[in-house]
């Protein structure tokens, strides 16, 4: 569950700034979002047991492996839902602001384009 909830924070809220001097302007846990339990939804877990044939118990890593596929799923499952709108989310985290901006500008067109969000031909 750790992984799931660092992984979706880093898709949709953590997010590093800085102002023109270089000074952090998230310094706390008051500018610095992560999802607390009601943005992290249950999950139900499966253990696959294979043992290793390299090490002696047949041991393997443990640790949060689901913090490097989480934000990708979460990344596709967003640029699926906006595909029908030409339009893609490249940045993380993908905020509420971020994702408002590429809707309303799905049908500018072109000319009213930045070019990098909308999606190439």
């Amino acid at each position: 569950d750790g992984g799931i909830a660092q992984g979706i924070g880093a898709a949709l809220y953590e997010q590093y700034v800085y102002d023109d001097e270089g000074q952090p302007l998230t310094a706390s846990f008051m500018d610095y979002l992560i999802p607390t339990i009601a943005e992290v939804p249950r999950s139900d877990k499966a253990a696959v047991v294979t043992p290793s044939p390299f090490t002696a118990l047949g041991a393997k890593g443990c640790g949060e492996g689901a913090i490097h596929t989480t934000p990708a799923a979460v990344m596709c499952a967003i640029n699926d839902a906006l595909a029908p709108l030409g339009v893609r989310a490249r940045e993380t985290p993908a905020t509420p602001e971020r994702l408002w901006r590429l809707i309303s500008g799905a049908g500018v067109g072109a000319s009213g384009s930045t070019g990098e969000e909308r999606e190439q031909s």
